[in-house]
């Protein structure tokens, strides 16, 4: 009996590490080989195209372009087509909401000495927002923070930080993803089920 029971246990341990293994370890890939071409392809010319501008404006203005939570839109965008996060109203909605949010309590809030209970509170409010207008997107937390604890470049915007750099880069990134995630035939940005 206790040789059973000894059994039992060893194969308990080794389903219990192959449990382990396949949830966290192992993840087998969804996407072609093609595929992460595309996804190159896009997400290079989307972050490109908004650098260009920023690096071609800057010397003539204060114009802010590219910021942070740009580059993890790009991941969900280029890289995560299907993703009910990366769909436009999510894209579009997520960024304005979590600006909005991030330049109105960076307004209430404007003392460095209380930048983390702002930062904690633009990030906060801006998930609740998305989630009550199901426009969820993650980086839209990372533009609420950004807009708090960003440069005096970012915060003198004000309110003009929703339309630049925010609405307008993202106009671009979605016009690339539109491009560039449906060429291919086995593709689609909107997702189409």
């Amino acid at each position: 009996m206790l040789k059973y029971i000894r059994h039992i246990q060893k194969r308990l341990r080794k389903k219990k590490a192959y449990r382990i293994a396949k949830y966290i370890i192992y993840r087998e890939t969804i996407l072609k080989p093609i595929d992460h071409l595309w996804t190159f392809l896009g997400a290079f010319f989307g972050i490109s195209l908004i650098g260009f501008l920023q690096n071609s404006q800057l010397p003539l203005s204060d114009h802010v372009f590219l910021i942070g939570s740009f580059g993890a839109s790009a991941v969900l965008i280029y890289g995560a087509t299907n993703s009910p996060l990366a769909q436009p109203r999510n894209l579009f909605g997520g960024h304005l909401i979590g600006a909005f949010i991030g330049v109105s309590i960076a307004k209430l809030i404007p003392s460095p000495n209380f930048i983390w209970i702002a930062s904690g509170l633009a990030v906060a409010l801006s998930i609740v927002f998305m989630q009550i207008s199901k426009t969820l997107h993650p980086p839209g937390g990372a533009t609420a923070l950004i807009a708090v604890i960003g440069s005096t470049k970012i915060k003198a915007l004000g309110f003009l930080y929703l339309f630049n750099p925010v609405f307008s880069s993202i106009f671009i990134m979605y016009i690339v993803a539109l491009i560039f995630n449906n060429i291919p035939d086995d593709r689609s940005y909107p997702y189409r089920k």
